[in-house]
């Protein structure tokens, strides 16, 4: 059974088949909220009429068994594609090759640290603060950033003292277009 979104669906869930498998999962939460919601109301459609409370607003006669047959069909199908969803996100793991110590639970009682995953130090107690991974990539992609740059103008001034005049003319006309 296929789900039409509520709502639109955050590019971030697109950008890799791993985010669509994350988006997966979150939707057979809640798909699996919705299954238990039907066979609740599944139970009470089964129910003598004589045992509904005034405020249960359950059908009575042909109608009980008709909705009866419909929310049975709808769990089943809610059923089927919950399944299908955790078959297909198990071979996505499977087929990814991640090891099973990334996937496994962490230890009862286990509180993550609030700058998310550490990268872990030989220094333990050395006072030294541990940024989390997250932080650490980004710290590691500014120092590659900062690289770039001060290749790139080496790079232009390496070139503006063999260029010579040729290159401070065209500079001229550049800057006489952007004015």
């Amino acid at each position: 059974m296929e789900h039409e979104p509520s709502e639109e669906i955050d590019p971030i869930w697109t950008s890799s088949r791993t985010a669509r498998q994350i988006y997966a999962l979150g939707e057979v939460e809640r798909d699996i909220g919705r299954l238990l919601s039907l066979a609740a109301s599944s139970v009470s459609l089964l129910t003598l009429p004589q045992t509904d409370g005034p405020d249960d607003n359950l059908p009575q006669g042909e109608e009980r068994s008709e909705q009866f047959v419909l929310e049975v069909s709808e769990y089943f199908e809610r059923l089927d594609s919950i399944q299908v969803a955790i078959r297909s996100s198990l071979a996505h793991i499977r087929q990814s090759r991640i090891a099973p110590s990334a996937i496994n639970a962490p230890p009862p009682g286990f509180v993550p640290p609030s700058l998310g995953v550490t990268i872990p130090t030989d220094g333990v107690g050395t006072g030294e603060v541990s940024l989390g991974l997250q932080e650490e990539r980004v710290g590691c992609d500014a120092w590659v950033g900062i690289l770039n740059a001060l290749s790139r103008l080496k790079a232009a001034r390496e070139q503006e003292a063999h260029g010579g005049t040729h290159d401070s003319q065209h500079r001229g006309v550049d800057m006489d277009t952007r004015e």
